[in-house]
């Protein structure tokens, strides 16, 4: 298994149709996508782990890490590769008591560096900041600078992802800041061509 966080993360959008979704991230696995995140907040538990296994075993062909959104439960059920979960007091830790130590975890620090060094120090494996530019998935989200992922690169050991409002057009940025892998939804997601969508996100981290 491909375990390192880079290039194109992956994260699905909120969607009930499965065999439509399974299409979808079919095609970004063609692409190139370097990790798949399924995120599904509105899902129930029925749907969710039918979603979860039928992702799971798309990205094990595909030799991709597969990460559950916040369920690490079902991600331990389903021996998924991983989790990402939100900024809790004592998530990492309880997620990594859970999963045992070589599961990934990441998480989500949004806009504030302390959380990313308090993250690694308690075992996480990336944090991710974001939304580094305004996001319809989470619209409501901080503003995250492309400084935070110098200082990242500076200061952390762990990989950085950003995430929230991400195209291809705004991406350099982010990737010459030092993004070591860029989560998005839409904008793969709403792409008339996935797989070529998710090309052109790998030719800017190969050719910055």
């Amino acid at each position: 298994m491909n375990s390192s966080i880079s290039g194109v993360y992956l994260v699905t959008p909120d969607c009930d149709d499965t065999e439509r979704l399974c299409a979808q991230v079919s095609l970004a696995l063609q692409g190139g996508v370097s990790v798949v995140q399924y995120r599904h907040k509105t899902a129930s538990a029925d749907l969710r782990y039918t979603q979860a296994s039928a992702l799971l075993a798309l990205c094990r062909q595909a030799n991709v890490p597969f990460l559950i959104n916040d369920h690490v439960a079902l991600a331990a059920s389903l021996d998924a590769d991983g989790v990402h979960i939100g900024q809790h007091d004592g998530a990492i830790t309880e997620a990594r008591a859970v999963l045992g130590k070589h599961k990934m975890i990441g998480a989500s620090c949004y806009n504030r560096f302390a959380l990313a060094v308090q993250a690694q120090a308690m075992g996480a494996d990336y944090v991710a900041f974001g939304a580094c530019y305004p996001s319809s998935t989470k619209p409501e989200a901080p503003k995250a600078s492309p400084d935070l992922f110098t200082q990242a690169k500076q200061t952390l050991s762990v990989p950085v992802v950003g995430i929230g409002g991400i195209t291809v057009a705004n991406a350099p940025p982010l990737i010459a800041a030092g993004a070591d892998a860029l989560a998005v939804i839409t904008d793969i997601f709403s792409a008339s061509d996935i797989a070529a969508r998710c090309q052109q996100y790998q030719s800017l981290f190969t050719s910055h």
